[in-house]
C-alpha cells in the first residue's frame, strides 16, 4: 500500500502522510496563512523530501515556510527536525523549551532511542540526525503565538505524554495539532460510532494525571477537529472521543498495576494490552480481524508497555505498596 497522496483536509491545513514504517501511520501537517506558512511535525529524515514536494505541489515555496514545529522531540515526530530546516531558508524551529537542546546536539537524544529501539532498528528509522543551528530554535512557553498572516497558532504546554509536549491551537479551523496527545486514532479502525481512540503510553515520561488535565486543557477551547499525528484528522463528537481515551489510559494503568513482577512482566503486559486493544475495537464495532489489528497496533503495543514499564518503576512504587 503506497502512503496517502497530500491533501488539505481543512481551510489552509494540508495532511502529509511521513511513510513512518507503514503508510498512515505518522503525519505531518502545513499550515497556509496569508503571509508564510508553518509545517507542524517533520517525520523522521525520510519524511523530508514528501513535505518538500507537498509543498511544491500547493504551490508554496520553501522561502515562504516560517516556521518548523515540533510538537515534541520523540523522533517520529522531530526526527527530520534538522534536515527539513536546513532545506527551507527562512524557517525557524518552534520546539518546547525542554526539548530544544535535544535537536540543537542531538545525540543524546539519538543515544536514548537507540536504547529504546535498538541500534540497528534506530539506524534503519532514523538515520544521522541533523542538528539544528541554535540561532534558528525558538523555544517556546506555553502561551507563545506565531503569526502566518491573519493566522495565529497558539503552543499550550500538554505534558503527560512527554514534558517536552506542547499542543498547537489553529482557531482559525477551531483545531489542535495534537501530536500524541489526544493519543492514537488510525483511519482503518473507524467505526460506526466514529474515530477509534487508543493512549500512547511511550518511553519514557508519563504522567497519566497530567494526561487527563491536557485533555481538560483541550477540551476547554471547545474544538471542533483534532489533527492527530498517528493518523489524520480526527471530528464528530470530541468529548465523546477524549472520554474513550481517557478510560483506555486508565484502563493500561490498572493492566500495569495488575501485571506480575519478574522477568515475565513485560511479555505479560504487552499480552494485556493486545487483550485490551482487541476487546475495545470489538465494543467500538471495528471490524477488523484480530490479526490485522494487532499488526496495525504493533509497534504502538510494544512502546506503551515499554513506557508502562517505566511507569511502573519510576513512579507507581508508591501506590504498589
Amino acid at each position: 500500500m503506497l502512503p496517502d497522496p497530500p491533501r488539505e483536509v481543512a481551510p489552509g491545513v494540508i495532511l502529509v502522510d511521513t511513510g513512518y514504517v507503514r503508510p498512515r501511520l505518522a503525519a505531518a501537517w502545513i499550515v497556509r496563512g496569508k503571509g508564510s506558512a508553518a509545517v507542524v511535525e517533520t517525520g523522521n529524515n525520510a519524511a523530508v523530501p514528501r513535505i518538500l514536494a507537498a509543498l511544491a505541489e500547493f504551490g508554496i515555496a520553501r522561502e515562504d515556510v516560517s516556521h518548523v514545529v515540533v510538537t515534541h522531540v520523540h523522533l517520529d515526530h522531530a526526527g527530520g527536525a534538522g534536515a527539513l530546516v536546513r532545506e527551507l531558508p527562512r524557517a525557524r524551529l518552534v520546539v518546547h523549551p525542554r526539548g530544544a537542546r535535544h535537536l540543537v546536539d542531538p545525540a543524546k537524544l539519538a543515544a536514548a532511542t537507540a536504547a529504546v529501539y535498538g541500534e540497528e532498528a534506530f539506524r534503519a528509522l532514523y538515520g544521522e540526525l541533523v542538528p539544528v543551528p541554535v540561532e534558528r530554535v525558538v523555544e517556546a512557553p506555553d502561551g507563545l503565538t506565531l503569526d502566518l498572516g491573519d493566522r495565529p497558532l497558539r503552543m499550550l504546554d500538554a505534558p503527560g505524554h512527554a514534558k517536552h509536549h506542547f499542543v498547537v491551537h489553529d482557531p482559525a479551523t477551531r483545531g489542535f495539532f495534537t501530536g500524541d496527545a489526544f493519543g492514537l486514532s488510525y483511519r482503518e479502525t473507524d467505526g460506526a460510532a466514529g474515530p477509534f481512540m487508543f493512549p500512547t503510553t511511550t518511553p519514557v515520561q508519563l504522567d497519566p494525571a497530567a494526561y487527563h488535565a491536557t485533555l481538560d486543557r483541550m477540551l476547554a477551547e471547545a474544538p471542533q477537529r483534532m489533527y492527530v499525528a498517528h493518523y489524520g484528522m480526527v471530528e464528530g463528537d470530541l468529548r465523546a472521543c477524549a472520554a474513550a481515551l481517557r478510560a483506555g489510559l486508565d484502563e493500561h494503568v490498572r493492566r500495569a498495576l495488575a501485571a506480575p513482577a519478574g522477568p515475565g512482566r513485560h511479555a505479560a503486559l504487552r499480552a494485556s494490552l493486545e487483550e485490551q486493544l482487541v476487546a475495545a475495537l470489538a465494543r467500538h464495532g471495528t471490524p477488523l480481524p484480530r490479526a490485522r489489528a494487532l499488526a496495525l497496533f504493533e509497534g504502538d503495543l510494544e512502546l506503551n508497555a515499554q513506557g508502562l514499564e517505566v511507569w511502573l518503576d519510576r513512579d507507581a512504587k508508591p501506590a504498589r505498596a
